[in-house]
């Protein structure tokens, strides 16, 4: 009973929170980017929520419990996507003064079309991410909470869409911070809780299989390690929230900063969110590997703890749901509206319009989460075709690179035709993800037809 009040405490002051940072929002500007004068410890927190979502928890320890640590590693090349982009990226944010989405860097690089592509595949993209979080959404609130999967997807979307829709990207800010300090909190506590279940350490080692504590180990080979690795580092590098988190700082030393830490944060918060993956196997080598957190966190913490730290598992899920509805909702109407209309919104109509939007994403993740079961597939077929097709253009216009309308339609075409190749016709030979082709067939591309545009510039 106390687990059921410390979740409705903590579900009704997200809620609160996030209604009440909507006051006073006039434009769309503010919808997506706020007042840009967060700090760098703000950005830290709210990158960091919005980043662990149930794939870098829930099934990071799945993925743990089934083949060791290797997967750990493999989601470091995630990490170090982080501190690259701090170190390479955010630092030039500087360069973009009144961006409020990713289309507008590839308007001002490479025209209109290619903001409207971009909106296009920014949509795509967000929207089949919330509904995988969707989906998560009524799993978790079923195996914790006992409460049918439809009710905790109403329940749990429902509050999510209500405040990401009146509140913007403060109401995701805020909500962001609140999660943040639960679920920094609550995982590394039920790792403690679990290792002392357990016997200690060497109890955990003795338990696993010889193989889930060598790297790459028995079950994936050099070859699948480095392309997973690869698959994590390019997957969602530049994705709309993140690139919004750009531009919300203070400046570029605050974005540079947080996003580093973020970066750096995430690096033993993977380690312990798959070490808990261990404790279950520790606990029950026959359990359900898809239920490895949940387990440990029932089995090993006591009323109130365990309510605080389902909790922090609710906010994995809010609050990478909340951040890509608002990414939809802003990409939606700055990239596609926007360009597309003859005559503008009004200031007013265009806040107005990004606000339904956020709304009808959410509510469409809903219906596909209850209806389809394989609400996965769409996230995975928009991660192929965000890094293939948009990642390295977009990249290289943050950079400063000198680049032209030729490059980014020859990346384009080559990228998502190299991960249409590759996954479709050859089926993924040597195990290596067709993302990766699809951006490595994408930079040379883009290269070549970059250097020969400049070269016939230049002699011109």
């Amino acid at each position: 009973m106390l687990d059921y009040v410390v979740i409705c405490i903590y579900l009704c002051v997200v809620l609160s929170v996030g209604l009440w940072s909507g006051k006073g929002m006039k434009t769309l500007h503010e919808f997506s980017v706020s007042h840009r004068s967060y700090s760098s410890l703000v950005i830290f927190a709210t990158l960091s929520a919005s980043f662990i979502g149930g794939g870098f928890s829930i099934g990071n320890a799945e993925k743990v419990f089934r083949f060791g640590i290797v997967n750990i590693v493999a989601l470091w090349g995630f990490s170090l996507k982080e501190i690259l982009v701090a170190k390479f990226i955010a630092p030039r944010t500087v360069h973009f003064p009144d961006v409020i989405s990713v289309g507008d860097i590839m308007d001002r690089s490479y025209g209109k079309a290619a903001r409207i592509v971009t909106g296009f595949f920014s949509v795509l993209l967000c929207a089949g991410i919330v509904g995988a979080q969707v989906g998560a959404m009524g799993l978790i609130f079923n195996v914790f909470l006992g409460i049918e999967p439809l009710y905790g997807i109403l329940i749990g979307c429902g509050i999510v869409i209500a405040y990401s829709t009146v509140g913007g990207m403060r109401a995701v800010v805020l909500t962001d911070i609140v999660q943040f300090c639960v679920l920094a909190v609550g995982l590394p506590a039920a790792l403690v809780f679990g290792v002392v279940k357990s016997g200690g350490f060497s109890a955990i080692k003795a338990a696993a299989p010889a193989g889930h504590f060598s790297i790459p180990g028995e079950a994936m080979t050099i070859t699948a390690l480095l392309s997973l690795f690869l698959t994590f580092l390019l997957g969602e590098t530049l994705v709309p929230p993140y690139v919004q988190r750009l531009f919300i700082g203070k400046d570029a030393a605050h974005t540079a900063r947080g996003t580093l830490l973020s970066g750096i944060f995430s690096i033993p918060f993977f380690a312990i969110t798959g070490a808990i993956g261990l404790v279950a196997l520790s606990l029950d080598p026959l359990l359900d590997a898809d239920l490895a957190m949940p387990y440990v966190i029932r089995t090993v913490l006591p009323a109130g703890v365990r309510g605080i730290v389902i909790a922090g598992v609710i906010s994995i899920v809010m609050s990478s749901a909340d951040s890509f509805l608002n990414a939809a909702a802003t990409c939606c109407v700055n990239d596609l509206v926007r360009p597309l209309r003859e005559n503008p919104l009004s200031k007013r109509h265009e806040l107005l319009l990004a606000k339904i939007t956020n709304c009808a994403v959410g509510i469409l993740a809903v219906i596909f989460a209850i209806k389809i079961e394989s609400i996965l597939d769409i996230l995975i077929y928009a991660y192929n075709f965000w890094a293939p097709v948009i990642l390295v253009p977009l990249a290289a216009a943050l950079l400063g690179v000198r680049v032209t309308k030729a490059g980014f339609l020859a990346g384009t075409v080559a990228g998502a035709a190299g991960v249409l190749t590759w996954n479709g016709l050859l089926r993924s030979p040597l195990a290596i993800n067709g993302l990766v082709i699809g951006v490595f067939f994408n930079l040379a591309a883009f290269v070549a037809a970059n250097t020969l545009a400049n070269k016939r510039r230049n002699i011109e």
